[in-house]
């Protein structure tokens, strides 16, 4: 049965060295709450083109803590394109990257920044037995 966390989240960022002036790589830290309590660590790597508006970003993002009364943690591959300013972002769990309680989890992550506030929509399901009922 597929389940929804909610919530939002904070950023910090740090800029990484690169072996190429053309792509940027940061490393991410978040601490989130809500439905999804913990913390995040990602590493980011990203390009912009010569065209405004259009860039790319891809990033893997290991989360610690506790989601629906479960500890464990999960990570999340972030596949982001800007196309002449039309975005889309695909976030998903990594398959058997849940550890703890989070073991087997699956799902798919929204993420919202309005006004500079982060939140996030997470579709998950762990397997039965793991999840609370």
């Amino acid at each position: 049965m597929t389940r929804r966390a909610i919530g939002t989240f904070t950023t910090a960022f740090e800029p990484l060295t690169s072996d190429d002036d053309f792509i940027g790589r940061l490393r991410v830290r978040k601490t989130i709450d809500g439905d999804l309590t913990g913390e995040g660590l990602a590493e980011m790597m990203s390009v912009g083109t010569a065209v405004e508006g259009s860039a790319g970003y891809v990033a893997i993002d290991r989360i610690t803590g506790t989601l629906d009364g479960r500890a464990g943690s999960f990570v999340l591959q972030h596949f982001g394109l800007m196309d002449r300013g039309a975005g889309t972002l695909t976030v998903r769990v990594v398959p058997d990257s849940g550890t703890g309680e989070l073991t087997g989890l699956t799902g798919s992550f929204a993420i919202v920044n309005e006004g500079g506030v982060h939140s996030y929509t997470f579709d998950y399901e762990l397997p039965t037995g793991s999840a609370s009922t």
